[in-house]
């Protein structure tokens, strides 16, 4: 059960949470080619079996890493693709039989005896810095909504727009929302061809028809101009794709 729970945290992790398209390997030891090991063949045996039937009941492809265990005890191997197809290790779930010796661990179990647990550890991520380069390359840069740096750029067109430009910001800000005003002397073109470089998730254009009709012309990273639409509803809409997601 609680190689289970490992199991359901780490997919949450990487495939609902992040999209990761996985590779599951169970590494096993090699019975042919025995290298010195911690933990008794009775454990090793338990051990093994209990991720081949955590794997099976939960429906899980996997191929076998014969030979791959550590020294210590068998895992789970999980790998993740990036943007050209690379698997890289990140996620491993780890039968550790050297802990719980080393620190001479011990619980009484139902009988009332001393009994040696079972240690069970688990990197999600792997080395962080490895992680955040097979998460770039797998969303190319353009990081959805939830989690891009800059969610929204606030693009006046001129000076003059520029106190009307603050207000939205203003609002966006109060919303929790990661923003910012784009007031350079420079041209709206240039502009939103430095968003559309950047991977910005959603520019906000402001100029008069904006402030008249008190609305904001959006443009949208993957679909592009989207219209003009009063900023409550705009909230809304990516209130409700960040709640989607998650």
């Amino acid at each position: 059960e609680e190689m289970k729970k490992v199991i359901d945290f780490a997919f949450y992790v990487l495939r609902d949470t992040f999209g990761f398209e996985m590779e599951i390997k169970a590494s096993f030891r090699d019975k042919e080619n025995q290298k010195k090991q911690m933990g008794s063949d009775a454990d090793w045996d338990l051990a093994e079996k209990t991720i081949l039937e955590v794997l099976k009941d939960k429906k899980i492809e996997y191929g076998l890493d014969i030979g791959e265990a550590a020294f210590y005890g068998p895992k789970i191997d999980i790998k993740v693709k990036d943007a050209i197809g690379r698997a890289w290790q990140l996620s491993t779930v780890q039968f550790d039989f050297n802990l719980s010796e080393k620190f001479n661990m011990k619980f009484t179990n139902k009988k009332g005896n001393d009994q040696r647990p079972f240690v069970i550890h688990r990197a999600l991520f792997g080395t962080l810095e490895r992680f955040m380069g097979v998460l770039i390359e797998h969303y190319a840069a353009a990081f959805p909504l939830w989690f891009a740096p800059e969610q929204i750029w606030i693009i006046p067109i001129s000076d003059k727009h520029k106190e009307y430009a603050q207000k939205i910001i203003n609002k966006l800000n109060e919303q929790d929302f990661r923003c910012k005003l784009k007031d350079e002397n420079e041209t709206l073109g240039k502009k939103i061809c430095e968003g559309e470089i950047q991977k910005i998730p959603y520019l906000l254009i402001i100029g008069d028809k904006e402030i008249k009709e008190k609305t904001i012309s959006i443009r949208q990273r993957d679909r592009g101009d989207l219209g003009a639409i009063k900023l409550e509803k705009f909230i809304e809409i990516i209130k409700k794709e960040i709640k989607n997601k998650k």
